[in-house]
């Protein structure tokens, strides 16, 4: 072959194996690629298996200063990350019943918090209510002497409609239902406070006739 035709073959011989080279080494790093892709999925994987376990166990055995929403949370992430590994889902089930009843514990203790609450607003509205009722009583039980006591009676049954008024005091509650000491009058039961020198009641209901006095006092134990 004349030298000429070689340098005219030379260049397009040289641009083929270029091609097939580069399209060689594109194939291969393709591959390459495609492998440390997966081999960091699996590292990422085996880290996040290895870490539910950790977090679920923690919880499971109360070894954390988590809160129970932020258990709830991590809980919640972990089972996001549908982990089929089979300690992991086992853990998942002791964890979520756990969580479950800890939830249910924390809505009972929250309901009970809640009914306090409700009956203390409701026990200071109505001891504001019957403030000045109650100042009376307290004052003849406080009187120093007989005197005192007696003239603080007297403005006391200003009050009510008659000294014979009658005053109910509910010794216990249960099921709705109220059960009473005996039966007194208004009257007697300031006596009472003038000689026992003891108020420990609470004033629990009190009636009135249509010119604003008193007809019933209900009175509660301490």
């Amino acid at each position: 072959m004349k030298i000429e035709n070689v340098m005219r073959i030379a260049p397009r011989y040289l641009l083929v194996m270029l091609m097939i080279v580069v399209a060689l080494g594109g194939t291969t790093s393709c591959k390459s690629k495609k492998k440390i892709a997966r081999e960091q999925a699996a590292a990422e994987y085996a880290a996040r298996v290895d870490q539910a376990k950790k977090d679920l166990t923690a919880i499971l055995n109360d070894a954390t200063d988590w809160s129970l929403k932020e258990k709830e949370e991590r809980f919640s992430t972990i089972k996001s990350w549908n982990i089929q590994d089979e300690e992991v889902l086992k853990l998942i089930d002791l964890v979520e019943d756990k969580l479950a009843r800890e939830r249910a514990e924390a809505d009972r203790k929250n309901e009970e918090e809640r009914l306090k609450k409700v009956e203390d607003d409701r026990g200071k509205a109505k001891a504001s209510k019957y403030a000045s009722i109650e100042n009376q009583l307290l004052s003849i039980a406080a009187a120093p002497d007989a005197a005192t006591a007696n003239a603080k009676i007297n403005q006391a049954l200003q009050l009510f409609a008659t000294p014979d008024a009658p005053v109910l005091i509910i010794i216990s509650q249960a099921g709705g239902f109220n059960d009473y000491d005996r039966p007194t009058t208004i009257k007697r039961y300031l006596e009472y406070l003038k000689d026992q020198k003891v108020y420990n009641n609470a004033i629990e209901q009190v009636k009135y006739d249509a010119s604003g006095k008193i007809t019933e006092l209900e009175l509660i134990k301490k």
